[in-house]
């Protein structure tokens, strides 16, 4: 009986595709990369071809040694690693390490962990990629040679720690453009006007739109009592009515983007805890491979939603759908989607919630994408007062289709839309109950929260699926950014970084030379144009940059917030302090004064329980939540008050 050997990149992967394979075959963890450049050097020969002086990665003795003993008493070895780039440069370190001839049928991959597609992909395996290895190998030699080039100059000019990478520079650059945005805007005044009709004793809610000759924006108090002057009390009556039919598509199934996109919006989680519960999901044989940018979804895949729609909704309710995929997409794999509708069951029953919650918004959005058009019917009723127009908007679902499963977060209803309106025909004249007024004011753009950052990053062309996670991961280890709740806030480090960068290395923080730069690594995998060619493209003129600039720039010195708090060694005001784990104070007479304590911040609402003051404290995740004073977390505590939530104040007798 033949002896035959899978490596895989995770345990878990390990352990479920054995489950398929059967005493013949023996699957074993590469636990990802087993070698790697050197940390301590560029480990790249510029002057020879971008060579890669590779080394094996610490902790990874033991692993490759158990790999190499069971190659050496298998009849085949299959390597398994993930089905991307990434996994295919790991299959070819493989290789390489256990010797095997580059023209051996050696790589298998498969989308979804499931045993057909397993067996499937153990009765066709091909040769490695070389394309996709250079590929990889290209981006991994630019982030590199970008890093280890411009750190040394933020640690001289700035300050030691900092980095400079690739991708997360023009990610960080993206993000203060949007600060410089909200610095600069104005706001501006506006008006809303709304009125609340009688049909009978039904009510309707109006909003001002202009008068006969045109749409009014409202600017100004004046203007708007002018109008409510003309219109008030005066007789409302209906001089338009138009009945439609307005009709909503579902959403395809997810890409990386989307997924990230919207498990944030629903549920609030970061885009690495998303990739996190999405890759045990995948390694335990429940949905198919995480990071994809295609849409496309097999025949297989279609066969079950439809039997699946079908018997639980009826056939109505079914539509078979297909979704174009982006021009620039990779398109290698599947959307993410339930490998196995008929296993939905054992996630709920094996799996912690977050990773139901997630798993069950994967299966409700592929279900979805292959069901029926929702169909409102809608009615819009223009109202006459003395020439001034007034619109209501209503609309009621007449079939729910896909909607009876999953909405998209961005898929909510218009402001302007109020739902069922009753019987109203034109000429009826309608009964002023009452005019709503209210003064406004323009907001500027919103800061970027994760999802958002990362709808612009994919929009843009910049990075690919694996890279969002990491990159946003990167800035906020470094303390380019920080979070104010959900919304992502450039520090003042991130600044005169980005600052920095914009002045002395414009090209490596300009988005379409990086979106550019993406499309070349593409290209570079589909075998259009070679990877050694496209990096002396970027490398000679960027050193040749690097030596003009380095020695011109000035040291910047980050200013230090000074505060009342007296230094108990020395007596000097303490200042506050950016560090990895957040904001701290320190004595300001370093080195001869050392001393250093946390920042606690508190907010100005008292503890519910016993009125202490309640401070503001943070998670390894960098997490809020709220603690009072007095609760020491010990048996002798005055108090147990703690919160994820921010207490509000109570209300006093006069509702303040």
């Amino acid at each position: 009986m033949s002896n035959n050997l899978v490596i895989v990149e995770s345990p878990s992967k390990a352990k479920t595709i054995k489950k398929y394979l059967g005493k013949n075959y023996e699957v074993i963890a590469s636990q990802g990369h087993i070698i790697d450049l050197p940390s301590s050097k560029l480990g790249v020969d510029v002057d020879n071809d971008f060579k890669a002086s590779y080394i094996t990665m610490k902790g990874k003795a033991k692993i490759i040694k158990e790999i190499k003993d069971k190659a050496k008493k298998a009849d085949k070895v299959y390597l398994a690693t993930d089905p991307d780039r990434e996994g295919e440069a790991i299959a070819w370190h493989l290789r390489n390490m256990l010797k095997i001839d580059e023209r051996e049928k050696c790589r298998i991959e498969f989308n979804e962990i499931t045993k057909d597609a397993v067996k499937k992909a153990i009765n066709s395996p091909r040769t490695i990629d070389e394309n996709l290895v250079n590929a990889q190998q290209g981006r991994r030699i630019l982030d590199r040679i970008v890093g280890y080039k411009i750190s040394p100059v933020l640690w001289k000019k700035v300050k030691k720690g900092l980095s400079a990478g690739r991708v997360q520079s023009v990610a960080m650059r993206i993000i203060m453009d949007r600060e410089r945005e909200i610095r600069k805007f104005k706001k501006q005044e506006y008006w809303t006007l709304e009125a609340k009709l009688l049909k009978g004793k039904e009510e309707i809610l109006s909003k001002f739109y202009g008068n006969t000759k045109g749409k009014i924006e409202l600017k100004n108090e004046e203007q708007v009592n002018e109008i409510l002057k003309n219109i008030d009390k005066r007789e409302y009556k209906v001089v338009d009515i138009k009945v439609g039919e307005k009709k909503r598509n579902p959403a395809p199934p997810f890409t990386t983007s989307s997924l990230q996109q919207d498990a944030s919006r629903k549920f609030g989680f970061s885009v690495k805890k998303t990739m996190m519960i999405a890759q045990r999901l995948y390694e335990s044989g429940y949905i198919t491979y995480m990071r994809t940018d295609s849409t496309r979804i097999s025949n297989e895949a279609r066969d079950m939603a439809k039997e699946y729609i079908v018997k639980k909704y009826g056939v109505k309710y079914y539509e078979n759908r297909f979704y174009k995929t982006k021009k620039d997409a990779q398109d290698a794999h599947e959307a993410i989607r339930p490998s196995d509708l008929s296993k939905s069951s054992e996630v709920y029953e094996s799996f912690p919630k977050d990773e139901q919650k997630l798993y069950t918004l994967i299966l409700n959005r592929f279900l979805a994408s292959q069901m029926s058009t929702a169909i409102y019917d809608t009615k819009k009723i223009t109202i006459n007062v003395n020439d001034y127009i007034f619109i209501t908007n209503g609309s009621q679902v007449k079939f729910d289709g896909f909607m009876v499963l999953y909405i998209e977060s961005t898929e909510a209803s218009s402001d302007d839309d109020i739902g069922i309106l009753p019987d109203i025909e034109i000429n009826d004249i309608l009964k002023q109950k009452k005019l709503i007024s209210e003064q406004k004011f323009t907001e500027p753009p919103a800061r970027y929260t994760e999802a958002s950052l990362v709808k612009t990053l994919e929009e843009k062309g910049i990075g690919r699926p694996s890279t969002y996670a990491p990159t946003i991961s990167t800035l906020l280890d470094r303390v380019y950014i920080e979070k104010d709740k959900k919304y992502l806030v450039p520090t003042q480090l991130g600044e005169i970084v980005d600052d920095l960068m914009e002045k002395n290395f414009c090209n490596i923080v300009d988005i379409s030379f990086t979106a550019n730069m993406e499309q070349n690594l593409d290209l570079v995998s589909e075998n259009k144009i070679d990877y050694i060619k496209m990096l002396k493209e970027f490398y000679n003129p960027f050193i040749k940059n690097l030596e003009e600039v380095q020695d011109k720039i000035e040291k910047v010195k980050i200013p230090e917030q000074e505060t009342d708090i007296k230094c108990e060694l020395c007596g000097r005001n303490m200042v506050i302090k950016q560090g990895r784990f957040g904001k701290f104070l320190a004595c300001p007479g370093y080195p001869e004064c050392k001393n250093a304590k946390p920042l606690v911040e508190s907010i100005d609402v008292p503890c519910p329980n016993c009125g202490g003051k309640v401070l503001i404290k943070k998670t390894k995740n960098r997490r809020n939540f709220y603690v009072c004073e007095n609760n020491t977390n010990k048996e002798d505590s005055k108090c147990d008050y703690i919160s994820w939530n921010k207490p509000k104040k109570e209300k006093n007798e006069n509702g303040k």
